[in-house]
């Protein structure tokens, strides 16, 4: 079973992803060039939401390479020396998860690890205190933890995003969501903010800026699309389904809530989606709709981007499900801000708000159980 969650959501200026040029990402895509933001970006933006913690009622996993100091910290609040503390966690982390740096407090890679992990391991070497300078010890300790936290999480975020270890393979966790970057419906043209500053002391006589510089920026209507793996879920939360329940739904509406935050202070983009359609299917492959858009869009003489892009995506839909059929749909619920869009195909599956929204798709999955 899979969901699948798309969107068409337009920005107002902004610069939400940027490059290595501060300007914002980009990609050329039907032989024009798109406005884009990564899906890194939006995935760090649902996991960071408020929304995502408060529906799933579990606090985030924490992604860092200050494992060594992450550690300390509780070893410490528990009442171990510091510098005992610091040379214990300079054996014990480069076995459980990988290399450090030559600081001796970084490991090589961020690593991501729910708030359940970081107390197994706490408590692990509280119990085994006295005996790690044993290095059978440590061994032991590291193979028993690594085998407790192998396959499965407590964090919803990390079963969502997975995790990706590559000194240590045991660890990896296969994300149950795939997210894609996110492209303009259309061609999108760079542009740049010539902006100037004042210094508030300076004198009369002091003419001219106190600082000057350009800003990149853009405006694009946005497809998005991700897709969450049900089954794969399920196994990654030790078959919690009433968590993964609320992990779906914690996804669904941080998706909706969530936008990046790059230069926001400088553009305030805060624009909630236009459109939403969600699909829960059986099997069977995965529906992107992005080549609705291979040729880009343009605005009507009575339109903006909106109408052009959903009209685009629905047209689309009806194509797929002529060619390919719809023996595997479950559930399809549309959301339309404007309740005058145009929808043939999908015009059936629109629902009134965005709790309705959500229902159908939570109310689409297997009965809600949890692991006694």
């Amino acid at each position: 079973m899979y969901i699948e969650v798309h969107m068409i959501q337009n920005f107002a200026p902004a610069n939400l992803n940027r490059d290595d040029t501060n300007n914002p990402k980009d990609c050329e895509f039907g032989g024009v060039r798109r406005a884009r933001i990564s899906s890194q970006c939006i995935k760090r933006a649902i996991r960071t939401s408020p929304v995502f913690t408060e529906t799933t009622r579990v606090a985030v996993g924490t992604r860092t390479r200050w494992l060594v100091r992450l550690l300390r910290g509780h070893l410490v609040e528990a009442g171990k020396p510091e510098e005992e503390a610091t040379a214990i966690l300079q054996e014990f982390v480069p076995q459980y998860a990988g290399g450090l740096d030559k600081d001796g407090q970084r490991t090589k890679v961020l690593f991501y690890l729910s708030r359940g992990e970081i107390a197994d391991i706490v408590q692990a070497l509280l119990d085994n205190w006295d005996r790690l300078s044993d290095e059978r010890v440590m061994k032991k300790l590291v193979k028993d933890l690594i085998k407790a936290h192998k396959g499965h999480t407590g964090a919803p975020d990390i079963a969502l995003f997975g995790r990706m270890l590559a000194e240590k393979p045991e660890l990896n966790l296969e994300a149950a969501c795939q997210v894609a970057h996110a492209i303009s419906t259309h061609r999108v043209a760079m542009e740049m903010d010539f902006f100037t500053a004042v210094d508030d002391l300076s004198r009369e006589e002091e003419t001219g800026a106190g600082m000057m510089g350009f800003t990149g920026f853009n405006s694009a209507c946005f497809y998005r699309y991700a897709r969450v793996d049900w089954d794969q879920l399920v196994k990654n939360l030790n078959d919690d389904k009433a968590l993964a329940q609320r992990t779906v739904e914690a996804f669904l509406r941080a998706a909706v809530a969530a936008v990046p935050s790059g230069k926001q202070n400088a553009f305030a983009a805060h624009n909630p989606p236009s459109f939403l359609l969600a699909v829960v299917r059986r099997d069977g492959m995965g529906w992107s709709l992005v080549n609705a858009f291979e040729r880009p869009v343009r605005p009507s003489r009575d339109s903006g981007l909106v109408t052009p892009s959903v009209a685009a995506l629905d047209a689309y839909w009806g194509q797929l499900c002529r060619v390919y059929g719809t023996d595997t749909l479950i559930r399809t619920a549309a959301l339309a801000l404007d309740p005058d869009l145009p929808l043939d195909h999908l015009k059936e599956a629109q629902v009134a708000d965005l709790e309705a929204w959500v229902r159908a798709v939570v109310e689409a999955l297997p009965a809600e159980e949890a692991v006694a």
